[in-house]
C-alpha cells in the first residue's frame, strides 16, 4: 500500500499518525511482518548527536549609531574571530574558530578549551557575549570601533547554517604508530591502543534512507533542539561509494547541509566541544523523520547495527597521506560491543557520538509529530544519488612558479 506525505500529514493533524523510532521499528516488524507494518506505521524517526565540525552561524547584529561597516573589518565574539566578508553588519561564526591569543590555551597547552562552538552554545543558552570590532570607516559608515555586549534576543537574525552534518557512515580511527596522535577523532593511543568511531549506527538518519528516497532539499528536521531544514547536500557528499547488498554505504558517503533559527534551539543540543591537541568544534543534535510511503522505504529503516559496516583506517600514516588502505571492516554491533579485532589484536572501542542522546532525539521528534507540533515536508528536490555521477575529488597541488 502506497502512501503520500499529504496523507500522513492529514493523520498527524487528526492525531492519528503512528510514529515509532528507528530502534523500535526493528522489533515491531519482526513481530508483525513487513506488509502489515508498512500499512500501519506512518513515520520512523531517526537521530544522531555527535561532533560536526563544518557548522556555524550567521548573524545580523543591527546598526550602531553612528553606523559601522564590519565588512572588511575585524570582529570577535568572546575573543573568537568571526568572518566579516559580507555586508555592513552581517557576520559568520564558524564552530572551529579559535581565539588569536587565548590565555586559557596557554595555561592548558593543546587543550583548546574555547572556540566558536562554545560561543554558539553560550548564545543559545541566553548568555551575553562580548562583541569587539574594528572597521576602516567610510562616509556612510563612519564608526571605526565597537565594544558591546550582545545577546541572542538583541540580534536581528541568528541562523545556524551547517554545511556538512549527519555523515552517512564514517571511518573507525586507529593508530599504528608508536606515539600518541591527537586528531578530530579524539586521542588515538599508539600500537592499536584504541579505536574511535562517530555514528549513531542504526539510528543515524542517512543510514535509514541510504538512497535518499525521502530525505531531500526542504525536508523539515529536528536541529539543535528546534526545527530546521535540509538546505542542500552537504560538502563532501559522495553517494558513489562501496555499498552492501542492503544499499548501506560501507564508506563515508552522503552528507547534509542544514539550516535553522538559532533562537529556537537549546544548548543541550548544541554543545561546544574541545578535542585535546586538535581544536574546537560543536556537537550537534539532528533528527530526521522518515515517512513510510512504501514497503521499500520501510525495509531501509529496518537496518541494524549488525548490518552496517565501517572501514578501519590508520590515522598515523594512511589517513594523513591519503592512502586508501583499509585495515578491516567492522560492524557497528562489533564497535558497540566494546572491542574489535584489527590485525589479530583486540582493540577497545569508544564512540565520539552519543547513542543514548540519539535515542532521546528520535523520541522527542516522535512526540512532536504525535502531538501535531511537527509536520512533514515534501522535498523540493532530491539529494544527488548514485546516478548523479558525483566523483569525490582530492586536491592535486600545482606548483605556483615565481615570475
Amino acid at each position: 500500500m502506497l502512501k503520500t506525505i499529504a496523507e500522513i500529514n492529514d493523520k498527524i493533524k487528526k492525531g492519528e499518525a503512528v510514529v515509532v523510532t528507528a530502534e523500535e521499528i526493528i522489533d515491531i516488524t519482526k513481530k508483525k511482518g513487513l506488509a502489515k507494518v508498512a500499512e500501519e506505521v506512518d513515520v520512523v524517526t531517526t537521530g544522531t548527536f555527535g561532533p560536526m565540525c563544518s557548522s556555524g552561524a550567521y548573524f545580523n547584529i543591527g546598526h550602531t549609531k553612528p553606523k559601522i561597516k564590519l565588512g572588511g573589518g575585524r570582529v570577535y565574539l568572546n575573543d573568537v574571530p568571526a568572518y566579516t566578508g559580507l555586508a555592513a553588519v552581517d557576520i559568520f561564526l564558524g564552530a572551529t574558530a579559535l581565539p588569536d591569543d587565548d590565555p586559557r590555551n596557554k595555561i592548558y597547552p593543546g587543550e583548546f578549551r574555547y572556540g566558536g562552538g562554545h560561543v554558539i552554545e553560550e548564545l543559545v543558552a541566553g548568555k551575553d557575549v562580548r562583541l569587539t570590532a574594528t572597521a576602516y570607516g567610510t562616509d556612510c559608515y563612519p564608526k571605526r570601533k565597537l565594544e558591546s555586549w550582545v545577546n541572542l534576543k538583541d540580534i536581528n537574525e541568528a541562523v545556524l547554517f551547517n554545511v556538512r552534518n549527519a555523515y552517512q557512515n564514517y571511518n573507525v580511527a586507529v593508530n599504528l604508530s608508536n606515539r600518541i596522535l591527537y586528531t578530530y577523532m579524539g586521542v588515538l593511543k599508539p600500537d592499536l591502543g584504541n579505536a574511535n568511531y562517530s555514528s549513531a549506527g542504526q539510528l543515524s538518519p542517512l543510514l535509514n534512507d541510504p538512497f535518499y528516497k525521502t530525505i531531500g532539499i526542504g525536508t523539515r528536521i529536528f536541529l539543535g533542539g528546534g526545527i530546521g531544514y535540509v538546505a542542500w547536500h552537504g560538502t563532501q557528499h559522495n553517494p558513489n561509494v562501496l555499498r552492501g547488498d542492503n544499499g548501506v554505504p560501507r564508506r563515508p558517503a552522503g552528507t547534509l547541509a542544514v539550516i535553522g533559527d538559532l533562537k529556537q534551539m537549546k544548548p543541550q543540543w548544541l554543545v561546544g566541544t574541545s578535542f585535546l591537541g586538535y581544536g574546537c568544534t560543536i556537537t550537534v543534535g539532528i533528527g530526521v523523520p522518515i515517512p513510510i510511503l512504501s514497503e521499500e522505504i520501510l525495509r531501509y529503516t529496518l537496518v541494524t547495527d549488525a548490518d552496517i559496516f565501517a572501514p578501519v583506517v590508520d590515522y598515523s600514516e594512511g589517513y594523513p597521506q591519503r592512502k586508501p588502505d583499509i585495515l578491516a571492516e567492522v560492524s557497528y554491533a562489533e564497535l558497540k560491543s566494546g572491542s574489535i579485532k584489527v590485525q589479530g589484536k583486540e582493540v577497545p572501542t569508544a564512540s565520539l557520538s552519543s547513542y543514548p542522546k540519539a535515542i532521546e532525539i528520535a523520541n522527542i521528534l516522535k512526540d512532536w509529530i504525535k502531538r501535531g507540533e511537527f509536520f512533514l515536508t515534501e522535498p523540493v528536490a532530491p539529494l544527488p544519488g548514485v546516478e548523479s555521477g558525483i566523483i569525490f575529488k582530492a586536491l592535486e597541488e600545482r606548483p605556483i612558479l615565481e615570475l
